[in-house]
């Protein structure tokens, strides 16, 4: 959402007060009940950092090693509390480090503000030191965003940046905001945005396509639901759980939308995609009706489209509009937002078991248990594999903790084999897919909730690209436990090169450094696992200590992930081996 909209306020509810820009723009952050922020002072910013020194009893900042990891402990806050993540920076290289964060928030669906210093307004265009248009930058990958010139445009527009990241389908918006801006007066009051014209966050539903999809799910012989991150996104899951527990509706997730759905659920069927498993990736293309919740047919889900589901009729319940027929043509688009409808189809669904659909999902199980689970989780081999930690981090937690993963085979790993009891547990870059994220957005998920515990997983190459955020738990002294799964590769380029390029390992191989000697030089208790029978206690030792934690696991070096569909294939193309 990109055009210029007039904006609708409240009445304001109190008398104004005379306060700089930068004093003003903490003023919002506290009116929108924001109490976390992540960020990194510079000079643009500057003025923003003067006035925060006064409100650090009412507004905590965590100061990142990296704009990059602000973004990503922002990430982390938005996706366990749904709350907007909050992020600053300085204007030029503060600014243009925020893009990777922006963009991952920008398909992940994240709720999340980013402020920016700007030089002087008189500046602008002369190329001045530290300037870029991060407006023009940051365009593709934002909701919305906007540069702030004057002082007095400050409430109205962080009022509409907060209502536009968090309303219908959330997402990134980035205000950038110039020095004299922050420095100048204004009479202060602030009114929460509402609404805005020609902008509609959550479409109308059309009553018709409630009962043309329940006439579908009704008259199924084989049904399957997909869902995704939609349902969590919508805090939904309580109304998808009657859905799926009254129709007997066998239920696969995507990535993002694990944790849902309780993973012991005995109608959840597992993960579809590239590396999901083999019964709802092969059942896809049997099924006669398809049932999307919350999801956007993303091409790791749906490998080759020509051969996706051809046979089923497909229902997608979703909120976002440019979705629909995007991808996969809707037999019965339903839109709005999935909290209500589905507690609007709810009463026109009949009551079924599928008990004969399900055993065909219950044989395919078998096959991979048999030719892929058990070989990971009670390996002949004597080395460790990533299923195994996963399966102990299970044991430990009780299936409690929050997994926060990085990106590659470790996060395949994670998602496969951990075991999920509550919802917003699943915490990982999906749809960009960013190397390093993991542990800053780790960060800002324990900040986020304090109560639970939370482990990053990450592998070796992920972990390296943000190593410096080790700096912001051992300041901050926030108790994350991290989980380095360490194969000496970049694991999934790996796999690709050994399976489709006759391994061909080009700058795959990591030469590491002692990882535990780095933990320990920021004060963080460390320990490495290279043998089976450290790993029990080992991980008790992690999960049971009170302060943050660095555990290193070496796992076999050239071990692939399987189930696989490899790129282009269909998915009842899935590999076992």
């Amino acid at each position: 959402m990109k055009e210029q909209t007039a904006l609708k306020q409240a009445p304001l509810t109190k008398d104004t007060e005379r306060l700089s820009g930068a004093e003003a723009i903490i003023k919002c952050f506290l009116a929108e009940g924001v109490d976390t922020i992540f960020g990194y002072p510079g000079g643009a910013i500057m003025p923003f950092y003067d006035k925060l020194y006064h409100y650090q009893d009412q507004l905590k900042h965590i100061l990142t090693r990296h704009e990059q990891g602000a973004t990503h402990a922002a990430q982390g806050y938005a996706r366990i509390s749904n709350k907007v993540g909050v992020a600053v920076a300085t204007s030029g290289p503060g600014a243009t480090n925020l893009i990777t964060g922006l963009a991952d928030a920008m398909i992940d669906s994240t709720p999340m503000v980013c402020i920016t210093g700007q030089v002087a307004s008189h500046l602008l265009g002369t190329d001045a030191f530290q300037e870029t248009d991060i407006v023009g930058i940051s365009t593709p990958v934002t909701k919305w965003n906007a540069q702030i010139t004057k002082a007095s445009d400050i409430p109205t527009v962080l009022a509409k940046a907060f209502y536009i990241a968090q309303s219908g389908r959330p997402g990134p918006v980035l205000i950038d905001i110039t020095k004299n801006a922050q420095f100048e007066e204004l009479d202060f009051a602030y009114a929460k945005c509402h609404s805005i014209r020609s902008y509609q966050p959550v479409p109308e539903t059309d009553s018709s396509s409630l009962q043309a999809a329940a006439e579908l799910i009704n008259a199924a012989q084989k049904p399957m639901i997909v869902w995704g991150q939609g349902v969590i996104l919508g805090e939904a899951e309580k109304e998808f759980k009657a859905v799926v527990e009254k129709t007997g509706i066998p239920a696969a997730w995507t990535i993002l939308g694990a944790s849902a759905l309780p993973t012991s659920h005995p109608l959840n069927v597992g993960m579809v995609g590239m590396h999901g498993n083999y019964a709802p990736n092969m059942l896809t293309n049997e099924c006669d009706v398809l049932i999307a919740i919350g999801m956007r047919f993303d091409d790791r889900v749906t490998g080759d489209l020509k051969r996706y589901a051809k046979q089923a009729k497909v229902i997608h319940f979703e909120i976002d509009p440019a979705e629909v027929h995007k991808n996969v043509f809707a037999d019965v688009p339903v839109l709005g937002d999935v909290k209500n409808t589905l507690a609007a189809i709810m009463p026109l669904l009949q009551e079924r078991k599928h008990d004969e659909w399900h055993q065909n999902f219950k044989k395919l199980h078998a096959i991979e248990i048999e030719k892929v689970i058990k070989e990971d989780l009670e390996p002949s081999s004597e080395g460790l594999t990533m299923a195994e930690v996963i399966a102990q981090v299970n044991k430990e937690s009780e299936g409690k903790a929050a997994i926060v993963s990085d990106v590659g085979q470790h996060q395949m790993a994670a998602c496969r084999y951990a075991q999920f009891q509550y919802t917003r547990s699943n915490i990982t870059s999906g749809g960009l897919g960013t190397m390093g994220f993991a542990l800053p957005a780790a960060i800002g998920a324990k900040l986020a909730a304090p109560d639970r515990e939370v482990v990053a997983v990450i592998g070796d190459g992920g972990y390296q690209m943000t190593i410096q955020e080790l700096g912001t738990i051992f300041q901050t002294k926030v108790p994350v436990k991290i989980l380095v799964l360490n194969n000496e590769f970049l694991g999934m380029v790996r796999q690709w090169q050994q399976l489709f390029f006759d391994k061909r390992y080009a700058s795959t191989e990591m030469t590491n450094p002692d990882f535990v000697k780095i933990a320990e030089g920021y004060q963080i208790p460390a320990k490495k696992v290279t043998r089976r029978e450290e790993l029990a206690q080992s991980i008790k030792e992690m999960m049971e200590a009170k302060t943050s934690y660095f555990l290193e696991v070496c796992v076999e070096k050239e071990a692939n992930v399987f189930p696989m569909i490899p790129t282009g294939a269909s998915v009842s193309e899935c590999r076992l081996e």
